[in-house]
């Protein structure tokens, strides 16, 4: 593992400290719009912004030690052993309140790190947070979920009529979802989780190389506290859905879905 750089974020004592890891495999444009995006806004708490790189060949590390060298720790790593691994890697030096997990294709427009903390700080039962996100062009995603099942899963590939009740359930969409409310799927794609917590259940699961490795640490999360999805608070995601244009991509994730299955037992809805 290669440290490119240590940054150090002038900030009073009066401030939280929340941490966030971004995990960069190839895409260098989009990290650094996730990265520049972030140290704009964040202005409520003192952010410690790790920006890892999974042995890119496209030298993303290189490029984002160039341009955020002074901001952000960038970490460079030898070899790519996963998604999971890859956030791990800063799991063991965080001294912060509370640790966000995020995409590298994120971008936000408000402070949306002290706005979650805020909430962590304000509701103690909450073990971690999800924003709500949309699309770029401003299109809904839903995010919030229950517990992964077949049928869910097998209803969001499969155009059948008779998967659609388990794929709804899945989806939450029987939950009023404009106001904040408890889930079990805590996305990887952004959620923010007390560090303590975070540290104590080991983060992710790293036998998970990618996919479902969120839905993993949702189940250990959730032993500590609720899930919490807080539609207040808004993330723009780009959303590549790689399982549905790469063989090997979906591979992983058939993978990942009998290891999470095997893990914490098979449910068919």
């Amino acid at each position: 593992m290669g440290l490119c750089a240590l940054t150090t974020i002038d900030g009073g004592d009066d401030l939280r400290r929340v941490s966030a890891s971004v995990v960069v495999y190839d895409g260098y444009e989009e990290a650094r719009l996730a990265a520049g995006t972030l140290l704009e806004y964040t202005r409520g708490v003192e952010l410690d912004l790790y920006l890892v790189d999974n042995h890119s060949p496209d030298g993303s590390g290189e490029k984002l030690q160039q341009e955020f060298g002074g901001r952000a720790t960038v970490i460079c790593l030898p070899e790519n052993k996963g998604f999971g691994a890859g956030h791990n890697v800063v799991r063991d030096r965080l001294d912060s309140r509370y640790h966000a997990v995020i995409n590298p294709d994120i971008t936000v427009n408000s402070d949306v790190l002290t706005a979650m903390a805020d909430y962590l700080d304000s509701h103690p039962d909450a073990a971690a947070v999800t924003p709500r996100l949309l699309f770029p062009d401003g299109r809904e995603q839903e995010i919030a979920k229950r517990n992964p099942t077949l049928l869910a899963l097998m209803g969001r590939r499969l155009p059948f009529a008779f998967l659609r009740k388990a794929e709804d359930d899945y989806l939450m969409r029987d939950q009023d979802l404009s106001v904040p409310c408890s889930i079990e799927f805590c996305t990887g794609c952004f959620f923010m989780m007390r560090t303590e917590i975070f540290q104590k259940i080991g983060g992710f699961d790293e036998r998970y190389f990618m996919y479902f490795e969120d839905a993993d640490i949702g189940r250990m999360a959730a032993q500590y506290g609720n899930i919490v999805h807080l539609p207040q608070v808004t993330v723009y995601h780009a959303w590549h859905r790689q399982t549905a244009k790469r063989a090997d991509h979906f591979l992983w994730q058939l993978r990942s879905m009998f290891r999470y299955f095997h893990k914490w037992g098979f449910r068919l809805k």
